[in-house]
């Protein structure tokens, strides 16, 4: 990669970046600021104005809507340092001339493999039986127990969101014995069984996963009348964005018990309020939004993002999917 000529500011919603990644950008000519949480809108704004950013590095969910975009005007890129930009305002920033890239499947690996590992987690009931294990019990291998656990192996899958990421659960769920079933149009799913239509994919499926990115067409897709569709002692399981699933419609199917449970790793408020509802079932599994979060993944996002803030700002064009 050549160093572009001009220098360049870089304002990084965060307090923290990969080194490697910061290495690229000064590499070219770049000056990298950070921001302490919290990241609001008010202190983005002020931040962009007064380091005159010409590239955004944004970590996590911050606010770049049309006034932030107002306060920057030499901004040229928005590099998300992952994949959601549910947070950005896309009309505002196209308005402004402004591009949004993300690293496109540098983390979906790290996510699918969490998305898989809350399936089996789940259906071995994993979590229920360590708590019951610390507390003394053992309903386990013994002369009069009753409990019995179920396969992965022969469950049907269901995909909604084929990226990436859907695409490498997929792979990982039907190398491990499952039916892959994906939401998407027929012939178009490397091979694995296909529905057009959600309300026809939902009642074949023993464990829905969901991979799609929060947008106005996907906000509350599964709701009520989804879920109520789905078999009786199906597992959900969550890695996209907490909005895609009506909150309420979902506890309900889990206290009803026509639910089994729940992995989430996304929800509509995060941090997760303190004594949320959730966080009172026992079948459900959470986890901080940190699906893609690994050593290995996060490297691969950082020096990606940089690497789309330096090709733009240059002039040279990224690579296919990486610019919205």
């Amino acid at each position: 990669m050549t160093a572009t000529h001009t220098p360049f500011n870089v304002l990084v919603t965060a307090e923290h970046w990969a080194p490697e990644a910061q290495a690229l950008v000064q590499a070219a000519g770049g000056q990298i600021h950070f921001m302490a949480e919290p990241v609001t809108e008010a202190s983005l704004a002020g931040r962009l104005a007064q380091t005159g950013a010409q590239a955004l590095v944004l970590r996590g969910s911050k606010p770049v809507t049309a006034a932030v975009l107002r306060a920057a005007p030499a901004l040229r890129i928005v590099a998300k340092n992952g994949a959601g930009v549910d947070s950005v305002d896309l009309e505002a920033a196209r308005a402004q001339g402004v591009a949004v890239a993300v690293a496109l499947a540098a983390n979906a690996p790290a996510v699918a493999e969490h998305a898989l590992a809350l399936m089996l987690a789940l259906v071995r009931q994993l979590p229920q039986l360590d708590r019951q294990v610390r507390a003394g019990g053992w309903d386990g291998n013994w002369p009069g127990s009753h409990w019995q656990g179920r396969d992965f192996r022969g469950s049907t899958v269901g995909i909604v969101g084929y990226g990436a990421i859907g695409r490498a659960t997929a792979q990982l769920a039907a190398a491990l014995g499952a039916r892959v079933l994906v939401l998407r149009p027929a012939g178009q799913a490397d091979g694995f069984g296909c529905e057009p239509e959600l309300h026809r994919l939902l009642p074949q499926v023993d464990i829905l996963s969901l991979h799609c990115p929060l947008s106005e067409r996907t906000r509350g897709l599964i709701g009520e009348p989804e879920l109520a569709l789905l078999r009786p002692g199906s597992l959900l399981v969550n890695t996209a964005r907490g909005p895609v699933v009506d909150e309420a419609a979902l506890l309900a199917a889990l206290e009803s018990g026509h639910l089994a449970g729940a992995g989430l790793d996304t929800f509509d408020i995060e941090p997760l309020p303190q004594g949320h509802p959730l966080t009172q079932l026992p079948q459900v599994l959470l986890t901080p939004h940190v699906a893609g979060v690994t050593r290995q993944a996060a490297l691969r996002v950082a020096t990606l993002t940089a690497a789309n803030i330096v090709d733009h700002l240059a002039g040279r064009p990224l690579p296919p999917g990486h610019l919205l």
